[in-house]
Order: structure tokens, then sequence, then C-alpha cells
């Protein structure tokens, strides 16, 4: 497998500002997406394969420090609060077309997940390959606090409560289906896929499992002051 890694981390953001060269854990919050890509892609890897994605000088300055050949920079129409990640992947995925650079599959490795480890993103890897379906994607997911069985509510008509799927008679939790959620952390994409649609729109997709203190994604203030508590206890 010859994966080409792409790092997503635009200049705004609403919600943390500054958040992809925050500093977590003393460490500015991309550093930790950077590290694992590079462990993931090994001594021998061609560096070229793992491209920052930012609109950002600041943010690429960060990257190179970290070790990145930062030669590729995503257009401020790409950069917007609107802007999609399918539209970010194939700007990316076409510039390395251009330079010659070989992958057949794409990984997507957000920065906001700092505790993805490399194992996590060769076990993904792994996962695709094995997978004797041609996948669209291996998507990393952790097992979701809500469940739709039995604590997730629909409003009826008439106003009143009923749980979203199944009979509404399960009263543990342990009871009912498993249900996942993105977590944020690895995507690890079929090209010709991905040319072809969204991502929402994948009709074979792999679950690759996390457990939950791995899989925290920083969006908020909160989420923050979550990552900064698990690294001072680790």
């Amino acid at each position: 497998m010859t994966p080409l890694y792409i790092i997503p981390a635009r200049g705004g953001s609403k919600g943390i500002p500054r958040k992809n060269i925050k500093l977590l854990g003393g460490r500015p919050l991309l550093a930790w997406t950077v590290e694992a890509a590079l462990k993931a892609l090994g001594s021998d890897g061609d560096i070229r394969r793992v491209i920052l994605s930012t609109d950002d000088l600041e943010i690429a300055e960060v990257g190179r420090s970290l070790g990145l050949a930062i030669s590729y920079m995503r257009p401020p129409e790409l950069a917007a609060d609107n802007s999609g990640s399918r539209e970010v992947v194939l700007h990316a995925m076409h510039w390395a077309d251009c330079q010659g650079i070989s992958y057949d599959a794409v990984v997507l490795l957000q920065p906001t997940s700092p505790f993805r480890t490399a194992k996590d993103i060769l076990d993904a890897q792994a996962l695709y390959c094995a997978s004797t379906d041609s996948p669209d994607m291996v998507v990393s997911v952790c097992e979701s606090a809500a469940n739709p069985y039995y604590n997730l509510f629909e409003t009826a008509p008439d106003g009143t409560l009923h749980v979203c799927m199944g009979s509404g008679l399960i009263t543990r939790r342990q009871d009912a289906p498993k249900v996942w959620e993105y977590n944020g952390a690895v995507y690890v994409i079929r090209p010709a896929s991905i040319r072809r649609m969204a991502l929402g729109e994948f009709p074979r997709r792999i679950p690759y499992v996390m457990p939950r203190n791995r899989s925290i994604d920083l969006d908020t203030p909160a989420d923050w002051m979550l990552a900064e508590a698990l690294i001072s206890e680790k």
C-alpha cells in the first residue's frame, strides 16, 4: 500500500481560534498529527506523501519546522467555513498527481485528533488492505454514548416522544445493538471513490474501532480542557 497522507489545517477557526498551532501539552496541536503521520510513513518513505493542506503561512512554517516538505498551499476559496472535505482532498490529490507523486490510497488525518497514534493509522490501513470487497473507505469510529435503540428519542406529530429505533422496550444499554460514531481520527479512502462521490455517499464503509479515550475531537474549549487533563494524567 502506498498512502497519500493529507493533513487539513486551515487558518480560520471559530470554536478555538488558531487551534491548529495552539499549544497542547506544550506542543502545537498540529505536531501530534504530523508525528503520527511521519511514523506511519516510515523513515524510508517519500516525505512528499505527507501533504499539509493549509492556506496559512504561519501554519505552513510550523509544519516545516516539524519536518514536512512544504511546497503546497491550499487556495483561499477552499479555506472558508463552508469548504467541503471532499473538495480539499481532491485539490491536494490533483497537486500530488501533477508532481508525479504515486499513491493508491488517500489517508485523511485531521489535526483535531491528537490522541490518534501511528499504530491507529497503520492498523486502519491494514484493515483496508485486508478487506476483500474493495471498500470505499475505512473510517475510525468509537462506540457512541447515545443510542437510538435506548436513549435517543424523536418527537411525534402530537408532541410526544418515542424512541428513534426499535420497540422502546430495551431498558439496559448493554441489551441495545451497538452503534458507532465517526471520531474524525483516520479516513483511509479509495481514490477512485472520492473522485466519483462525496464521503457521505460511500456505500462501502468499514469501521476501524478506537477507544473513547483516544477519540477526542477538539472542537470546543471544553474539548481542549479535557485533552489537557488527559495529557497531564499521562
